[in-house]
């Protein structure tokens, strides 16, 4: 998995949209702000074994997959559109990448805009309260599974601004509380 930050561009967002010169993020970085990512083995087998044990791990009992594409998904226009509006959930959202890739952009401390990459075998979380949005690449095909534990297997999309949701200032709040903790100055989010 790869994270940069990204240009302001509202060119086809199914490009990189690098800033030039390139600025990549972290996974230390991106981990600071709840998102945190894992590469399983790309052998079929072992991928299986792999996702099952990590589903296990973390008490992952149900999955939704959903495909991503003008021939697989409903609506695809409209769908793709909702897709990248910015917006956050109310509880953890995480996906294992099953084929193609595509893109999860979220928002820094900053305000300023993260692209990460994934493809097949990644799984990514992102934490209840940060905004984000998703965004296939070029290759206009991704197959993810949502993974979840307990309760309705879908989220609902508060779109951005939404300040005043108990999530988001619970999130804000835990940044700024890392970013004291840590020994850095708290910046507005």
């Amino acid at each position: 998995m790869e994270a940069w930050y990204m240009d302001e561009s509202i060119e086809d967002h199914r490009l990189p949209h690098h800033l030039e010169p390139k600025v990549f993020v972290s996974s230390d970085q991106l981990k600071e702000l709840g998102v945190l990512s894992w590469q399983l083995k790309e052998e079929e087998d072992e991928v299986n074994e792999d996702l099952k044990n990590f589903c296990a791990a973390k008490g992952y009992t149900q999955q939704v997959v959903i495909e991503v594409s003008p021939e697989k998904l409903p609506n695809y226009e409209i769908n793709v559109k909702k897709f990248f509006k910015e917006h956050l959930h109310d509880k953890e959202e995480t996906h294992y990448i099953a084929e193609g890739s595509g893109y999860f952009d979220v928002r820094d401390k900053r305000d300023c805009w993260i692209r990460i990459a994934t493809k097949k075998g990644c799984i990514i979380a992102l934490p209840a309260g940060i905004y984000h949005r998703f965004s296939l690449d070029r290759t206009n095909y991704i197959k993810a599974v949502r993974l979840f534990s307990v309760g309705e297997p879908f989220l609902t999309a508060y779109e951005r601004p939404n300040e005043d949701l108990r999530v988001r200032k619970e999130y804000v709040e835990a940044l700024m509380k890392k970013a004291h903790v840590d020994g850095h100055e708290a910046e507005a989010l």
